[in-house]
Formats: C-alpha cells, sequence, structure tokens
C-alpha cells in the first residue's frame, strides 16, 4: 500500500519540482537570448568601426578583452596591449584617412561564447590615390562579467583578388 504524502512532506516536494523546473528552464538558451546576443555582437563591431573611422582608438580597444590574442597573417600573434598600440599608431597618421566596414557573414552564438565570420573592408585615401582592400576574419567572442561582449581572440586574413 502506498503510504499518503504528509502535507509539509508533500510541500517540500512540490517547492522542489518547481525550482528543478525552474533551474532547467533558465539553464536552456532561449532563441530570443540567443538574437539579443548576436544583436549586442553586431552592434559591437559597428561601433568598433564607428570608433576606428572617427580616429578613436581608445573606444575602439574596448572590443578586445584583456586576454585577446590575435592572429594576423604576415605579423606575430598579440595581446590586447600590442593591438591597441598598432591600431593607436595607425589612427595617429592624419595623411592617410581610413573607413572600415564589416560585412558580418555569421554569428554564432553559445553560452556565453561566439563565433562570427566576417569580412572587413577597408578603404584607405591619401590625397587622389585610393586603395580597397578586404580581410576576411574569424572572431571569437567571450561574455564579460559585465556582460558586455569582447573578443578573446581573432584571425584575419587578406582577401586577394582573383
Amino acid at each position: 500500500m502506498i503510504k499518503p504524502l504528509h502535507s509539509k512532506a508533500l510541500l517540500r516536494y512540490l517547492v522542489l519540482c518547481a525550482s528543478l523546473g525552474t533551474a532547467t528552464f533558465a539553464s536552456t538558451p532561449a532563441l530570443a537570448n540567443q538574437q539579443a546576443d548576436k544583436a549586442a555582437i553586431s552592434a559591437r563591431l559597428h561601433d568598433w568601426a564607428a570608433a576606428f573611422n572617427t580616429r578613436d582608438a581608445a573606444e575602439a580597444c574596448t572590443l578586445f578583452a584583456p586576454d585577446l590574442i590575435s592572429t594576423v597573417q604576415g605579423a606575430a600573434d598579440a595581446g590586447r596591449d600590442a593591438v591597441c598600440a598598432r591600431l593607436s599608431a595607425l589612427l595617429e597618421n592624419t595623411d592617410v584617412s581610413f573607413h572600415y566596414r564589416p560585412d558580418i557573414q555569421e554569428i554564432l552564438v553559445s553560452g556565453g561564447m561566439a563565433v562570427v565570420r566576417l569580412v572587413w573592408t577597408l578603404t584607405e585615401q591619401q590625397g587622389e590615390q585610393q586603395n580597397v582592400s578586404q580581410e576576411a576574419g574569424l572572431d571569437v567572442f567571450k561574455r564579460q562579467p559585465d556582460g558586455q561582449w569582447s573578443i578573446i581572440r581573432f584571425m584575419s586574413f587578406p582577401i586577394e583578388p582573383d
């Protein structure tokens, strides 16, 4: 014979079931959250381009996490300080105007990590001479403790015209 649960035992059982259900739903990423994360990452990349295009190196560097490692063709791997120093030096050259535009191809989000495939188009102008180049890139983002998405790894390489 099954013994009926006492009211305190029944209450504890119901509270346990409710808390397990809440924990399960809370740990399951909702599609809406993924869309919000993708939008936030996309905004960070466009904000970076805007900062670069206005020569605000300090603002542009906020996209990079403290533990950044960059891999760029023709250069040694570099951390955040080295990347930001190169960026600052480049943007101090007022003889050349620069304009970067991101073309985001794909954003994959899984929990607190995301991978972005994109192509950057750089237009450089010095006097009458203009040069347009493209770089393919793969960025790995991590959600930081403050909730902001930052790049922890990136790779880029030039796309050679056919």
